[in-house]
């Protein structure tokens, strides 16, 4: 496999090793004596043993998130799209990161195939760009009701470059819609 870091350099793209012929194709899409040995090798930490692993099935223009849970319950996200195609992006909500606040998009789909490593103390979030896409993630903590938390998607601080062309068909749950603003998620997060 090989990783890829982004702009922010603790978020990272993960390509695996396909082999393909006239049947079809084969991949591991985890390996954790492989995943983590080549995180080390950039000087990434570990992360902690994945507990959950989701599913969600969404129609084009489907905007899930941005999504996070408060620590102590913080969800590393290793996540991938198995059928259909999505823009993935990660929010860094670390307070004292160098990057707080900046973000980064990835489009992940069954047909490239790559994978994205979210490490705690991000907001995370997709948009669908097919019909009928299906989105695997596994995480490195429980869901936790009282630590969820979600900052609203289209934040003009936060200023994230969602796929023009899908802007006048988002489908956005009310939850996601009435989700804090930017500037409020430092008091939520340092209480």
């Amino acid at each position: 496999m090989k990783l890829t870091q982004t702009a922010i350099p603790d978020v990272v793209v993960i390509e695996p090793r396909v082999f393909e012929d006239e049947r079809g194709c084969f991949f591991e899409s985890y390996n954790d004596r492989t995943f983590h040995s080549a995180l080390t090798e950039l000087g990434l930490e570990t992360p902690r043993p994945f507990v959950q692993d989701n599913h969600s099935s969404s129609s084009r223009g489907v905007l899930r998130g941005l999504h996070f849970q408060a620590a102590p319950y913080a969800q590393g996200k290793l996540v991938r799209v198995v059928k259909g195609a999505a823009f993935d992006v990660a929010v860094d909500i670390r307070p004292d990161s160098s990057t707080y606040g900046e973000w980064v998009g990835v489009e992940l789909s069954a047909a490239n195939k790559k994978m994205l490593w979210i490490p705690e103390g991000f907001a995370h979030g997709f948009v669908a760009l097919e019909d009928d896409t299906h989105f695997l993630y596994k995480t490195t903590d429980y869901y936790n009701k009282e630590a969820e938390g979600s900052l609203i998607w289209s934040d003009p601080t936060l200023a994230i470059d969602w796929p023009i062309e899908l802007r006048g068909e988002l489908i956005i749950s009310e939850k996601d819609a009435d989700a804090m603003p930017f500037d409020k998620l430092h008091a939520r997060l340092v209480r």
